[in-house]
């Protein structure tokens, strides 16, 4: 039997931000491109797909914010929104395993009817300490993760309350739900799983402007950074792809 690819949906407007991230997600899942079918929503259509064809669905992160008011989002922001939402109802009724990276925490919730806001725990381009929580902990995603861990976060809006039928599987210290689980196999991240030091380098360089943080603190940021160990976000996303793939 044919394995089945894994369906990767980014939503990053600059060319080289989305190309690294890519790369970034092969690289720490141990994946190659014939393994997956990437879809770029920033200038694709998201075409009739069939999950059941998919080992699982990983959505990258990206500049948008889902608790933006829609007169707030430029055209382009409000049609990748829509594109990555119409396939939560299948995603969640089917218990489809799904890894929401930054982003897809917001998009899970928001479709769960949970709040999504930047009233608290919105978190500036940093490295953050993670815990697992007791469920965490026995969480097949969480295989091979002793005690705290460093956890790349850059996040206008956060999960203001676990939304009803999520399992809170990882905590932070400023921000509470930095991961949770629905069902069995719908995961969402706060953190980023896929960054490095040299990947939030780039996304410093690239996002400066963006409100994030004061371009003055670029290069304390990136330093900062590149002090940081990826080796746990890496081993999340990694027990993903082995656990369905």
């Amino acid at each position: 039997m044919p394995v089945k690819p894994f369906l990767i949906l980014q939503l990053r407007p600059e060319a080289e931000a989305s190309d690294d991230e890519f790369r970034a997600i092969l690289q720490k899942g141990g994946l190659t491109e014939d393994r997956v079918r990437r879809i770029r929503l920033e200038r694709e259509e998201l075409p009739q797909l069939d999950l059941a064809d998919y080992a699982g669905v990983i959505v990258g992160g990206g500049p948008g914010c889902v608790s933006d008011a829609p007169e707030e989002k430029s055209p382009l922001e409000k049609h990748i929104e829509d594109e990555v939402m119409s396939l939560m109802p299948a995603i969640t009724s089917g218990d489809v395993p799904f890894l929401g990276c930054c982003y897809g925490i917001g998009i899970l919730a928001h479709h769960l009817g949970g709040a999504v806001s930047k009233e608290r725990y919105g978190e500036p381009v940093s490295v953050v300490r993670a815990t697992a929580t007791e469920a965490g902990r026995a969480d097949p995603l969480l295989t091979g993760i002793d005690g705290p861990f460093d956890a790349f976060v850059g996040h206008k809006e956060a999960v203001q309350a676990l939304p009803e039928g999520c399992v809170h599987i990882v905590a932070g210290d400023g921000c509470p739900f930095q991961m949770i689980r629905f069902g069995e196999n719908v995961y969402a991240t706060q953190f980023h799983p896929e960054a490095d030091g040299e990947v939030f380098a780039l996304r410093i360089r690239i996002y400066r402007d963006k409100g994030y943080f004061a371009p003055e603190d670029a290069d304390r940021l990136t330093a900062a950074a590149r002090l940081g160990n990826p080796g746990a976000g890496a081993k999340i996303l990694r027990n993903f792809v082995d656990r369905y793939g």
